[in-house]
């Protein structure tokens, strides 16, 4: 087991690329980076094949996958297999557990094709594990640090001029806020943990045993911390990163206007890349009416509309500053007050961006 182990670190550490022979399906709820799906079985292929298992017994359900996967189909995907192995000579194959749907892969490559192509031990599964407990072990085993501040202060920018910091945001690709979405979709819940973990194995391989993290909630967008992190963000000591209204609302204006707007426009396109942003925008502001009270939505709202406007009409966005200020100044900043009350122990460091990261670099050489 400890070989294995040392297999599964290697194997991600060193980025190899690797064939998932699951279904589909499988792959999509959780997959590796650097993999690619070439499945063994299709989703209505494997569903007769476990259904036949079910009903009929292992011998059954292999005579049924033989048969299904057979003829001009088989070749097909040997070929594809095949493609891939001639591509990444020194890659891997695996499926689920490392059992039978990776040992056929495994020897129809080798008498098809004549390749000789390795399979994981274990499979999938032994890998999860292995990279679950890369994160466990690195709450129990390391240092953390959390970087604080008011919306807008730029705790993502500190986060990226750090080498030993964690970017949460980053690995769920949401900004952690109401406005967070981005153009493009957030991972599965099991590839952002997946990500995260390697990313840790990555850094502590080079040495780093004290990391930085943004202060988030529980859920950034749709990808949940995992709970022994969330557990030690409650008690890691913070570092409070501050800056002017001023800054803070150009910022903002910057991140989630302007920016975004030009992200919507490359991924969905000139033709609907601004009504797609300009219909995120509005979405995001309703998601947290209840929190705001009617009055300062519909104020709100109004403002966000005028300057969507004038922004598709002129490319203005002067504008967007009002709603920005009106967040800032009326929901997010008191909430953050609130919540620094609570917060306000544990705080080790208050500085500017320049500071706080100066600060953060000296304390990771202690």
């Amino acid at each position: 087991m400890r070989e294995n182990t040392r297999h599964y670190r290697e194997l991600f550490l060193g980025d190899v690329p690797m064939m998932d022979v699951r279904a589909p399906v499988e792959y999509a709820k959780g997959a590796f980076p650097h993999t690619v799906n070439r499945p063994l079985m299709n989703d209505i292929e494997r569903q007769k094949v476990g259904t036949s298992y079910k009903n009929h017994g292992q011998q059954a359900a292999i005579a049924l996958g033989h048969e299904l996967v057979s003829g001009k189909l088989k070749e097909e995907r040997i070929e594809g297999w095949a493609a891939f192995a001639r591509e990444h000579p020194e890659g891997y194959l695996y499926c689920f557990r490392g059992g039978l749907r990776s040992q056929i892969v495994q020897q129809w490559l080798k008498s098809e094709a004549g390749i000789d192509y390795p399979r994981v031990i274990g499979g999938y599964k032994a890998m999860r594990a292995f990279l679950f407990d890369t994160t466990r072990a690195a709450t129990e085993e390391c240092g953390f640090v959390l970087v604080g501040g008011m919306t807008g202060t730029g705790k993502t920018e500190v986060i990226a001029q750090l080498d030993n910091a964690l970017d949460l945001e980053g690995h769920a690709n949401h900004r952690g806020s109401a406005f967070g979405r981005r153009a493009t979709p957030q991972p599965a819940q099991i590839d952002f943990e997946n990500c995260l973990a390697i990313d840790i194995l990555k850094k502590r391989h080079t040495g780093i045993e004290q990391f930085v993290l943004e202060d988030e909630g529980r859920i950034v967008g749709s990808c949940s911390l995992p709970l022994e992190l969330y557990q030690g963000m409650q008690t890691y000591p913070l570092v409070w990163l501050e800056d002017s209204f001023e800054h803070r609302v150009e910022r903002i204006l910057n991140d989630y206007v302007v920016n975004l707007c030009a992200e919507f426009l490359d991924v969905v396109g000139e033709e609907g890349g601004f009504a797609a942003f300009a219909a995120y925008l509005r979405k995001s502001l309703s998601g947290i009416v209840k929190r705001l009270g009617g009055e300062r939505y519909q104020r709100m709202a109004e403002i966000m509309d005028a300057a969507l406007e004038e922004q598709e009409r002129s490319g203005a966005v002067d504008l967007h500053r009002g709603w920005i200020e009106g967040l800032l100044g009326e929901y997010y900043d008191p909430m953050y007050a609130f919540q620094l009350e609570n917060k306000a122990a544990r705080i080790e460091f208050r500085g500017t961006q320049a500071e706080v990261v100066e600060y953060l670099r000296n304390r990771a050489q202690r």
